[in-house]
C-alpha cells in the first residue's frame, strides 16, 4: 500500500484528468514533450485505482466531403466546353489532307536534325543528303546518268574483269575494274574498284585513282630524265627515255600509264607477270624513283654543268 500511494502521488503532479468517455483524437503536433527522453508507453495503460481509458477515432469524425459537389447531381458531371468563336474554321483532320511527298518529308527532317549520311562517297568525300535524293539520283537501276566531275583529269579503262566470292551460301559475282587518270601533264594515277556493277565498278576505281595521284618528272622533249625500273608483287617494269619522234613504244597497262600522264617519247618493257594491275602499279613505282638533274644538282649545291663531269 505504501508503494501504490507513492506512485499516485507522483502522478498527481502530471493534472492527469480520466474519463469514462469517449475522447476525439487529435491529430496535431504536440507543442511540448512531456519526457526529457522518449519512452515507449503502452496503448492501453491501467492504473490499479482507476478505470480503463480507451481513445477511439470515429470514422465520422474525418471530413472527406468536396465543396459544391454533388455526385447525384447531372450538371456537375457533363463537361461544357466553351464555343466557337464567330469565323473560327475547324483545321482538317490529319487523315484528310493530301500525304507527303519525299522532297517535303526530306527537307522537313533536315530542317529538324540536319542532313543525313546516306552512305555514298563521291571523290573521297560523303554525301550527307536524304536517301530517298541519292536513291533517285545513284541507286541502283536509275536510269540517269552521272555528271563527269570537271577536274581535268581523262580516265582511261584497263580492265574489267569477273571476280566470284565463295561463301556459305554459295557463290557471290562481281566485277573488277582498273581505271587510270591523268591529266597528260605529268599527273597520273591508278586505281582499282569491285562493284555487283560494271559502271559503279569503273566508278568506284575511278574514285581510288584520283586519291593516288603522283607526279612524273618530264623533260622539256617530253621524256624521261633518265632510266628507270620498278616492281610490283610478280610483275617489274623497265623504262627508258627515247629521242623526239619515237613515241611511245610498249604495251598494255604500262603504255596507258605512259600516255595518260602526258609522255610522248618513251619505251617500256614489262618483265615478269602479265597481271595488268601489278604491271601499272610497276611502273607508278618507276616514275616515282625518277629525278630531275636541276633537283639532284640543287641537292649537291652544285651547277647542272658539273654533274656530267
Amino acid at each position: 500500500m505504501a508503494t501504490a500511494s507513492a506512485t499516485l502521488s507522483s502522478l498527481s503532479s502530471l493534472s492527469l484528468h480520466t474519463t469514462t468517455t469517449t475522447h476525439r483524437l487529435s491529430l496535431s503536433k504536440p507543442t511540448k514533450a512531456f519526457f526529457s527522453k522518449p519512452t515507449k508507453l503502452p496503448l492501453f495503460h491501467t492504473f490499479p485505482s482507476h478505470p480503463t481509458t480507451t481513445f477511439i477515432a470515429k470514422t465520422s469524425d474525418i471530413d472527406t466531403t468536396f465543396e459544391n459537389f454533388d455526385p447525384n447531381d447531372e450538371n456537375d458531371a457533363v463537361f461544357n466546353p466553351p464555343e466557337a468563336p464567330e469565323g473560327f474554321v475547324a483545321p482538317p483532320s490529319f487523315d484528310d489532307g493530301p500525304m507527303e511527298t519525299e522532297e517535303e518529308i526530306a527537307a522537313a527532317y533536315e530542317e529538324l536534325y540536319g542532313a543525313a549520311y546516306s552512305g555514298e562517297s563521291y571523290l573521297g568525300n560523303d554525301i550527307y543528303v536524304m536517301d530517298s535524293k541519292v536513291r533517285k539520283t545513284t541507286g541502283f537501276g536509275s536510269k540517269t546518268k552521272k555528271e563527269k566531275v570537271k577536274d581535268g583529269l581523262d580516265e582511261r579503262v584497263v580492265q574489267v574483269r569477273r571476280v566470284t566470292k565463295v561463301v556459305k551460301g554459295g557463290k557471290q559475282l562481281h566485277f573488277r575494274a582498273i581505271v587510270v587518270v591523268g591529266d597528260k601533264q605529268g599527273q597520273v594515277g591508278v586505281g582499282v574498284g569491285k562493284a555487283k556493277e560494271v559502271v559503279t565498278a569503273v566508278q568506284k576505281s575511278a574514285v581510288n585513282a584520283r586519291r593516288n595521284i603522283v607526279s612524273v618528272p618530264m623533260t622539256k622533249y617530253l621524256t624521261f630524265p633518265h632510266r628507270s625500273e620498278g616492281d610490283y608483287g610478280a610483275a617489274k617494269v623497265m623504262l627508258r627515255p627515247a629521242s623526239p619522234g619515237t613515241g611511245v613504244i610498249a604495251g598494255g597497262a604500262v603504255r596507258i600509264v605512259l600516255e595518260m600522264a602526258g609522255v610522248e617519247n618513251a619505251l617500256g618493257k614489262q618483265i615478269g607477270s602479265k597481271n595488268a594491275l601489278n604491271n601499272a602499279r610497276a611502273t607508278v613505282v618507276a616514275v616515282q624513283k625518277m629525278r630531275q638533274f636541276s633537283d639532284v644538282a640543287r641537292e649537291r649545291g652544285i651547277p647542272m654543268e658539273e654533274l656530267w663531269k
